[in-house]
C-alpha cells in the first residue's frame, strides 16, 4: 500500500539518501547521531515500506589532518588508525539497525579513481584554477593546520567563535587568513601562514545558476534554505586541495608524486556520496545500476546532515556536480559520469548537548555509541533521538528523560499493550481468534488505526520525526484505551465469542501499530512480528561483510526487503500464539545518578 509517498514521487519510485561520511579519528558519539544517523535510517526504512526503491549510502571519512593528528596521538600510521576507526563506526551503525545499501571508506581505489575523475572534469570546464594563498600552520610542528581547527573572531559578525572555514553564527564561508586573533584547536598556538600554492574551487561561477536552484527548492526546513541563501551573497573560490601527505594524490603531472600536496577532505569526502553508489553497483553485479538513481531527474535526492555540513552540502556539493555536468555559468561538458542529478533536499539537524555539555570531537565526547549500547537497547535510544532529538532546534539529552520515556512510553505503553493482547490470545485461545460481527467500537479503533498510516506516513515524508513518532504513539494509546474500556477478560466465561473478536481487533492493531513504529525501531519490531506468529523477516537488518579492493577493508550492507510493508496487512486466524517474552527493559530510575557520575568523571 503506498500512502503520502505517492503525493511526492507520482507512486513508487527512486530515493537516493546520502548521510555524512563521520570521519575516522574516533569512535562515535551520540551527538554524530542525532542529526543524520537515525533521522536517515528511519526516513529510508519508511521510503522502502512505502513501495519505493531506496539507496542509502555512506561511509567513513579517512583523510585529513584530523586523523593524521590522531594517529600521531596513538602512534600509528595514519591509514591504521582509519582502518581501525572505520570498522569501529560500522560495528556501531550496524549495532544501531542503520539500513545502509552501502558504508564503505574513502581509502578505495574506487574512492581515489571516482574523486580524481571528478576533479579531472571540473579542471577541464575551468571551475578549478591554480593559486598561491597565505596557509595556515603550526609553529611547533610545521604541519598544515586545517580551515575548521583554527577558531577566533569573524570578520563579518565579531562572534567571537568562529572557524577558520565557516562562522557557526552568521554562516558565512571564511579562510583561516580572514580570522581575528586566530588560534589553533590542536595546539592552543597562534598559527602561522605562510604562501603556498592550491587549487580552488571558483565558487562565484556557480551564482546564477545555484541561485535558480534554490529559488526552486520546496519543503526544505527553513533556517538550511536561508542560511544557504545568505550563502550566495558572499560566494568565493574555495581551495580543494591542501599540504598534507595523508589523502587522496592530485592526479596532474608534477603533482601525483608530491609527498605534501592531497585532495581536501571536505573535497573527497563529499564526492563520496558518488564513489559509494559506484562502488555499492559493482558489488551487486552490475556495475551500471548506479545509474538509475544519479541520472533519473524524478530520483529524489535526500540529504542528511548536521548544521555544520549544511554548506559542502547545499552550496559546495551543488557546485562540483554542476561543473563535473558542464552546467554551471559557463558552461562546459559532461564529465565521464553523465549528467548527474543536484540534491532534491538538504536534510539538517542541530546540535543535541549531554545534560548541557557539547561535545566536539572524540576526545570530548560525553557518551560513545559503542559504551551506550553496552549497557542500554539501541530501540531505546532510536526512540529516544526520534522523540527528543535536535530536529529543528538544539535539544539537550538528560538521563531522566531517558529513562521516564523508555520505562512510561515504551515498556508501559507500547510494550505493554503487546505483551497483554498476546497473553490473553495465547491463554484463552492458543491462537490468533477468528472475529465475529464488529461493534462501532470495533469499526472506530481499526479506522483510527489504519487512518493513521496517511498521517505518520505525511510526517515522515517531509522528516518531521518528532510529530510522526507523537502521532504513531497516540495510536497506540488509542487501543490501549479500547483494550482497557471493552475489557476482553471480563467475558472469558460468559461470551468468548465477543472476547474473541475484541482481541481479534487489538491484535490486528497491534500489528498495524507495528508496523506504524517499525521505521523507528525496527529490530522491536521483529521482536513484536515473532510474537504475533509472524514467519520470516520483518524488517531486514545490516550485516558486516569482509571485502577487498587491494586491500582487505569491512562494509556495511543488507538485504531490507522483508515483509514490512505500509499500510494494514491483515492479521490471519488460527496463527498460534506463544507465551509473549517482554519486548523491552525497565530500567532503574537509581542508574540515572550513576551516569551523571560517570559523565562528571568523563
Amino acid at each position: 500500500m503506498i500512502r503520502s509517498s505517492d503525493r511526492r514521487t507520482g507512486g513508487p519510485g527512486r530515493v537516493f539518501t546520502g548521510v555524512v561520511w563521520p570521519g575516522a579519528s574516533g569512535p562515535r558519539h551520540l551527538g554524530h547521531l542525532a542529526g543524520s544517523g537515525v533521522p536517515s535510517d528511519i526516513f529510508s526504512r519508511y521510503q522502502r515500506m512505502a513501495g519505493n526503491q531506496v539507496l542509502m549510502i555512506g561511509g567513513a571519512s579517512s583523510h585529513g589532518t584530523s586523523v593524521v593528528v590522531e594517529a600521531d596521538h596513538d602512534g600509528v600510521a595514519p591509514r591504521q588508525l582509519a582502518d581501525r576507526c572505520s570498522r569501529v563506526i560500522a560495528e556501531d551503525l550496524q549495532a544501531l539497525g542503520l539500513s545502509f545499501d552501502l558504508f564503505t571508506r574513502t581509502t578505495t581505489p574506487n574512492h581515489y579513481a571516482v574523486t580524481q575523475q571528478v576533479f579531472r572534469s571540473l579542471l577541464d570546464n575551468g571551475y578549478v584554477s591554480r593559486r598561491t594563498v597565505p596557509g595556515a600552520i603550526s609553529p611547533s610542528t610545521g604541519r598544515t593546520l586545517p580551515d575548521h581547527t583554527i577558531e577566533g573572531t569573524c570578520p563579518v559578525c565579531a562572534c567571537p567563535a568562529a572557524r577558520g572555514d565557516q562562522c557557526g553564527h552568521c554562516g558565512n564561508l571564511l579562510d583561516p587568513a580572514d580570522i581575528i586573533d586566530p588560534r589553533s584547536r590542536i595546539t592552543g598556538e597562534t598559527p602561522a601562514f605562510v604562501d603556498t600554492e592550491h587549487f580552488f574551487l571558483d565558487l562565484p561561477a556557480f551564482a546564477e545558476v545555484l541561485g535558480g536552484w534554490l529559488q526552486s527548492r520546496d519543503g526544505w526546513r527553513s533556517d538550511v534554505l536561508k542560511c544557504t541563501l545568505d550563502l550566495l551573497d558572499d560566494l568565493r573560490p574555495r581551495a580543494i586541495s591542501r599540504d598534507l601527505g595523508w589523502g587522496v594524490p592530485i592526479p596532474l603531472d608534477g603533482w601525483v608524486g608530491r609527498p605534501d600536496k592531497r585532495l581536501c577532505m571536505w573535497f573527497d569526502t563529499v564526492i563520496g556520496h558518488l564513489s559509494g553508489s559506484v562502488e555499492w553497483a559493482r558489488r551487486t553485479g552490475d556495475p551500471d545500476l548506479w545509474r538509475a538513481w544519479w541520472h533519473d531527474p524524478a530520483t529524489r535526492g535526500c540529504y542528511f546532515m548536521g548544521k555544520d555540513d549544511i554548506a559542502v552540502h547545499s552550496v559546495m556539493w551543488p557546485s562540483i556536480l554542476l561543473g563535473q555536468n558542464g552546467t554551471g555559468d559557463r558552461g562546459g561538458r559532461s564529465g565521464p559520469y553523465g549528467l548527474l542529478q543536484l540534491p532534491q533536499e538538504v536534510v539538517a539537524g542541530e546540535v543535541l548537548t549531554m545534560e548541557g555539555r557539547k561535545g566536539s570531537g572524540p576526545r570530548d565526547a560525553a557518551v560513545h555509541v559503542s559504551d551506550f549500547l553496552s549497557r542500554y537497547s539501541a530501540d531505546s535510544l532510536r526512540y529516544y533521538l526520534a522523540a527528543c532529538g535536535p530536529e529543528t532546534s538544539d535539544t539537550d539529552f538528560t538521563w531522566s528523560e531517558f529513562v521516564r520515556r523508555n520505562n512510561d512510553e515504551l515498556v508501559a505503553g507500547w510494550g505493554n499493550l503487546v505483551h497483554r493482547a498476546v497473553s490473553l490470545a495465547h491463554r484463552n485461545f492458543g491462537a490468533v481468534p477468528e472475529a465475529g460481527p464488529f461493534t462501532p467500537a470495533d469499526v472506530e479503533l481499526l479506522t483510527t488505526v489504519n487512518d493513521a498510516f496517511d498521517t505518520v506516513g505525511d510526517l515522515l515524508d517531509r522528516h518531521r520525526h518528532r510529530a510522526s513518532l507523537d502521532g504513531a504513539m497516540r495510536t497506540v494509546a488509542a487501543v490501549n484505551a479500547y483494550l482497557m474500556d471493552e475489557a476482553p477478560w471480563s467475558l472469558c466465561d460468559t461470551d468468548r465469542e465477543r472476547m474473541g473478536t475484541q482481541l481479534h481487533v487489538v491484535l490486528q492493531a497491534v500489528q498495524d501499530c507495528n508496523a506504524l513504529l517499525t521505521p523507528f525501531m525496527p529490530a522491536a519490531a521483529n521482536r513484536v512480528h515473532a510474537l504475533l506468529g509472524g514467519a520470516g523477516t520483518w524488517a531486514g537488518m545490516p550485516e558486516l561483510h569482509d571485502v577487498e579492493d587491494g586491500t582487505p577493508y569491512t562494509v556495511l550492507m543488507g538485504d531490507y526487503q522483508g515483509a514490512a510493508r505500509w499500510g494494514t496487512s491483515r492479521i490471519q486466524p488460527g496463527t498460534p500464539l506463544d507465551a509473549p517474552v517482554p519486548v523491552f527493559t525497565e530500567l532503574d530510575p537509581a542508574l540515572v545518578e550513576g551516569e551523571l557520575t560517570r559523565l562528571r568523571a568523563g
